[in-house]
């Protein structure tokens, strides 16, 4: 772009580039000019230069440079200076309007859909669609993509639950092997504790633990992290109760493998005289259940509308269905000040979790004439794990629950928990919790369905300590976004959820924290091939 003033100063020309093309050429009489007219006059132009040569660039760059004229450029210029728009623009709005025709249009039966993009783009060209044509068919393949999509979604959260809810293959060869071990080898059948430590089970100056379970391999790391982490390992006790099959292969476990100083009982549920027919009717109840079996044992899908169900939504369905929610075993915490019948206080521990600090000061908590110290679950950093309220365990829209619950309450957790039994023995904990277990089989399991948490919210209400969540870390087992700064940090970490590390379906990233506490150099580890 140049600017050519004449020497008489009688014109001034505004030319393109390659000098063929005279953009704009301004001829001024002599005497009706003055220098002040041709400085304003100047002034002007130095204004709208760069607005043309903006302009001039832009229909350069689309092709314009081929133009040989005036009325070429004014072509290609004046729809802009004027808002109007190109084809394309209103090619674009013709098929926007087009699409939300067919967005409402019920697809035809027997539509044959093309298996990809380019197969669309060989029909296109083969039958010569119309864009209405095209429009309909590439609404029907996304439609078809979604539900595809869905359906993965659906089979492999299915698939997940199935893998959450059964023993893998190397845990189950351990209790075999342990279990032969206990009927060959009479070091594996040694009493425990030994004679000599007998008293201690019973005494209050020990720091008492609690472990319910039938997962030998789950034990030990539960045992092995809490000993190996304390700042009194000779001060621990750890009881743990176990069922009947799986009671030769963890005793054999614990007598072949010594955790000195600190001391471990085991016991099996046949062993505990208080555990009768009498003292438990609603368990008993709960397991013959026909209505209970066919929800945690049967089809998970049948029934289910999947068209109005979100993943995440039948994801917690699928672990509330859990069958260990209807064991025994998962069952007995509420029974444990009739079960110890002379401790005083205990640290109840789930098989899911690793201790990594010492928690030694847990027996100087104050309660506060409390019965259970327990972390809460409604406030935290991470919103989905610790966003627990009453309204996500039952069901508000039947009567008795909506009357007697406030559905913002704040829930607290189960897996670390410190039972004042002094204070606990004091209240009519156990026969509320039988109450509503009997309400909610009586309503067919309207009122809440995730297993031992909901009738333990309720029969603890007001006899609940809440304790610092640093604690109690929980979600390792379904938040895979869990901060690891965090978990580094936390006392007692949870794999509460269906990814359990010893699972294949276990977090990768989360796996280290409990694996550093299995035995990799025992035998009975290395000839099942754990974890390898």
């Amino acid at each position: 772009m140049q600017l050519h003033i004449s020497p008489s100063m009688r014109s001034i020309t505004i030319s393109s580039s390659n000098e063929f093309i005279d953009l704009m050429k301004i001829k001024v009489a002599a005497r009706h000019i003055s220098y002040r007219t041709l400085f304003h006059t100047i002034l002007i132009l130095a204004f709208l230069l760069p607005f043309v040569f903006i302009l001039t660039a832009l229909v350069t760059l689309e092709g314009v440079n081929k133009c040989s004229s005036i009325d070429c450029l004014g072509r290609r210029i004046g729809p802009r200076l004027l808002g109007r728009v190109d084809d394309s623009e209103r090619l674009a709005r013709d098929f926007y309007k087009i699409l939300n025709e067919v967005s409402t249009q019920e697809i035809p039966d027997g539509l044959k859909l093309p298996n990809s993009f380019s197969q669309l783009v060989s029909d296109m060209k083969n039958n010569h669609y119309d864009a209405k044509t095209f429009a309909l068919v590439l609404r029907a393949m996304m439609d078809k993509f979604e539900r595809d999509m869905r359906e993965s979604k659906f089979a492999e959260l299915m698939n997940k639950h199935f893998a959450a809810s059964s023993i893998p293959k190397g845990i189950h060869c351990l209790s075999l092997r342990l279990t032969d071990e206990y009927s060959s080898n009479a070091h594996a059948r040694r009493q425990l504790p030994s004679p000599e430590f007998l008293p201690v089970l019973s005494d209050n100056a020990y720091h008492h633990f609690i472990l319910s379970t039938d997962n030998i391999l789950a034990a030990s790391v539960v045992v092995s992290s809490a000993v190996q982490s304390s700042s009194k390992p000779e001060k621990i006790v750890f009881h743990i109760i176990t069922d009947k099959k799986t009671y030769a292969g963890m005793h054999s476990w614990f007598a072949l493998n010594s955790v000195a100083p600190a001391i471990v009982e085991v016991k099996g549920v046949h062993q505990f005289d208080w555990l009768t027919r009498e003292n438990v009717p609603v368990l008993e109840a709960v397991e013959s259940h026909n209505g209970v079996r066919n929800y945690y044992h049967g089809n998970h899908v049948a029934g289910a509308n999947l068209t109005e169900t979100t993943p995440r939504t039948f994801a917690s369905k699928l672990q509330s269905r859990s069958p260990k929610y209807i064991s025994l075993l998962n069952h007995l915490r509420i029974y444990i000040p009739e079960l110890f019948p002379n401790l005083d206080k205990v640290v109840f521990l789930d098989d899911d979790i690793v201790v990594q600090g010492d928690l030694t000061p847990l027996w100087d908590v104050d309660l506060g004439g409390k019965v259970n110290g327990a972390v809460e679950t409604c406030r935290g950093e991470d919103e989905w794990v610790m966003s627990k309220r009453l309204r996500n365990y039952f069901n508000f829209s039947h009567p008795l629950i909506a009357k007697h619950l406030d559905p913002e309450e704040c829930a607290w957790a189960y897996g670390m928990n410190v039972f004042d039994l002094q204070a606990w023995r004091k209240t009519n904990i156990r026969e509320t919790y039988h109450s509503w277990l009997r309400e909610n089989l009586k309503s067919n399991l309207t009122m809440w369905k995730l297993g031992t948490l909901p009738p333990a919210l309720i029969a603890f209400k007001g006899h609940v300590h809440i304790i610092d969540s640093s604690w109690h870390m929980l979600g390792l087992g379904y938040q895979s976004k869990t901060n690891i700064e965090h978990v580094k940090k936390a006392a007692v970490i949870h794999y509460n959820g269906q990814s359990k590390p010893w699972l294949e379906i276990g977090f990768e990233h989360l796996r280290p924290f409990w694996t550093k506490y299995v035995n990799h150099s025992n035998d009975f580890i290395k000839n099942c091939h754990i974890l390898e």
